[in-house]
């Protein structure tokens, strides 16, 4: 079994491989999950989840000295079972809909610690926020600074923001998922001084209380330097505040995107190593400009839950062309993973019940859907006794899979099942086709 585990190195913990040569995950038979939830399935690991809050947590409550908040990026994978979790261990989180807001209240998250985003927050949605109290706005314009102004005036409170700046930041990552550069659809820039006057104008209404700053500048990043950099802007323009409108800050958000890996190519991140780095460098070029820190928050979600998750699929029609390519056809896709289809992700796929088989097969893994861009992989080692009825898993897929999930050809989603501790429960239902239906007239 070492030759075979060499080669298709586990890129994660909870990964291991049963005598029989079935992939476990979470120590929990992967054939045994199928044939009980039936396919496609996502699981998700609850202890790994857990895991990932602590360390953060701790982490940044150490390196800042207490003065640090976590909030979970609830867009990675938004149901209620993970704002139970992310209640019970203590984490805040950010929502970006009405609908994040709705999920999260039904789950009795205090929506006091919840931070509400989004580039284009409609009237409906600003009231709807305040009616279940939500704590902070992170406000991107002026246009939505006037509308939270005149809901909160209407009620007679004073609403919390925070003002999303673009500190124009290149993470070199994928160009869909970088936020922090001047010409991004978030945010104000400081380069052009539109943060500047953003900033101005915030402090001049009564009905709302500037709580901070907020930054992002995208995703999937595998160290610490675009925090660094960010930091130094969003710290000189705090420095630049002060001087100018007597203005200090109790809160410096720098948002989100540490990596995870997909690939054993990618490196593992250490996240308490890179926030004590990221601290210490706060820290410095604090008082440098003699000034005191703010509290400092992040925002992980794809770190908190993309490993944490695996998507099990039965394999249909596999398809041979000569001197051409293999396609592996399997009972999911585009519909319940959308990323390779967006941005040309990479994954790790393993056929689950014959992991002691050597991977002497290069083929496509492709979706059911009737699009030809319905593809999950490309130049995967599979096995060559792969055929109708193995079972396929496709890991880390734990952030962006679910939550993108759509109903593309009238495919029902797939349910999430959470594994802790080798029991299983159900954490959202599969869809039928009636449920599919269910809006039509």
């Amino acid at each position: 079994m070492l030759d075979v585990l060499e080669k298709q190195e586990m890129i994660c913990s909870n990964l291991s491989v049963s005598p029989e040569g079935h992939l476990l995950f979470a120590g929990v038979d992967t054939l045994e999950l199928a044939e009980k939830y039936g396919t496609p399935l996502y699981l998700m690991d609850e202890q790994r989840i857990r895991e990932r809050c602590r360390t953060y947590l701790t982490a940044a409550a150490d390196a800042f000295h207490g003065k640090a908040k976590i909030l979970y990026a609830s867009k990675a994978a938004s149901f209620k079972r993970i704002y139970e979790i992310m209640k019970e261990e203590g984490m805040g989180t950010d929502v970006v809909s009405g609908g994040e807001i709705y999920t999260a209240v039904k789950a009795g998250f205090p929506m006091q610690n919840a931070f509400f985003h989004s580039n284009n927050k409609t009237d409906a949605d600003i009231a709807y926020a305040m009616d279940n109290g939500v704590g902070y706005f992170v406000a991107d314009n002026i246009e939505e600074l006037d509308a939270v102004e005149a809901e909160a005036a209407r009620r007679g409170t004073v609403q919390q923001v925070l003002l999303r700046l673009t500190p124009g930041i290149d993470p070199h990552t994928y160009a869909a998922v970088a936020t922090g550069k001047v010409d991004s659809k978030f945010g104000q820039a400081i380069e052009t001084g539109q943060a500047d006057g953003f900033t101005r104008y915030a402090l001049s209404l009564p009905h709302v209380k500037l709580a901070g700053f907020h930054c992002h500048v995208g995703s999937q990043v595998f160290d610490s330097d675009v925090y660094l950099r960010a930091s130094d802007v969003m710290l000189s323009f705090i420095a630049d505040m002060r001087q100018k409108y007597g203005y200090v800050p109790e809160l410096l958000d720098l948002g989100g995107g540490y990596g995870v890996r997909y690939i054993a190519a990618q490196p593992t991140i250490d996240i308490a190593a890179n926030i004590r780095s990221v601290a210490a460098h706060m820290e410095r070029k604090a008082a440098a400009l003699d000034m005191e820190l703010p509290t400092v928050c992040f925002e992980p979600g794809r770190s908190i839950v993309a490993d944490a998750g695996l998507t099990l699929y039965t394999a249909g029609t596999v398809k041979r062309i000569p001197g051409f390519k293999t396609y592996v056809s399997v009972d999911g896709g585009m519909t319940d993973n959308a990323r390779y289809a967006l941005y040309g992700s990479p994954y790790t796929l393993y056929n689950a019940g014959k992991m002691n088989e050597p991977a002497d097969m290069i083929c496509s893994v492709v979706g059911r859907c009737c699009e030809s861009g319905d593809i999950i992989q490309e130049n995967v080692p599979m096995p060559s006794c792969t055929g109708r009825g193995s079972i396929i898993a496709c890991l880390t897929t734990g952030a962006y899979h679910y939550s993108m999930a759509s109903n593309y050809n009238r495919i029902p989603r797939p349910p999430i099942v959470m594994v802790n501790d080798g029991d299983t429960y159900l954490a959202v239902k599969r869809e039928t086709f009636a449920d599919v239906a269910s809006l039509d007239v």
